[in-house]
């Protein structure tokens, strides 16, 4: 046991002055430059397309076709919280720049998740049980905010 001991302790020494002489020598400094070569070729890209009157990538990319996410629980769900949110006010309309509130068809999107709820007990993955039960608190918090404002104002 005292032999392990000594055997440690004459480790760390030896480690010590490995490093003491890593210490000795020059520090030396590596710059990339290489990010800051293709950076600058991007930005001279980019001025000599807007130069030549093209579109920007960012304007092309709008205009080419969307990609559709994938079909799967989750995106079912997502899509279903995006509708309830909308019918709540929770999003303004692009084209009136108004927020509108539907609280019939906001009840509507949340009984279809309690739908959903219900046909997929004991079928679902602990994430996507996760996804549903916060889906339902949220619209549920959200359609009962709403619907207190509302019964403030008809009052």
């Amino acid at each position: 046991m005292v032999q392990a001991g000594l055997y440690a302790a004459a480790q760390q020494d030896s480690g010590k002055e490995a490093m003491a002489e890593d210490k000795k020598k020059d520090p030396r400094i590596i710059v990339d430059d290489d990010w800051k070569a293709q950076a600058q070729a991007e930005k001279e890209k980019l001025a000599e397309q807007v130069a030549k009157g093209d579109e920007s990538p960012a304007d092309q990319q709008q205009e080419g076709p969307r990609e559709i996410p994938p079909a799967s629980f989750a995106t079912l769900i997502s899509s279903i919280v995006a509708q309830t949110l909308v019918t709540l006010g929770g999003v303004e309309d692009p084209e009136t720049k108004k927020r509108y509130v539907n609280l019939d068809l906001a009840r509507h999107h949340v009984d279809m998740l309690s739908v959903i709820e219900a046909k997929t007990e004991g079928n679902l993955s602990d994430d996507e049980k996760k996804l549903l039960d916060q889906a339902l608190y949220e619209t549920r918090m959200q359609y009962v905010q709403m619907a207190q404002r509302a019964t403030k104002v008809a009052q």
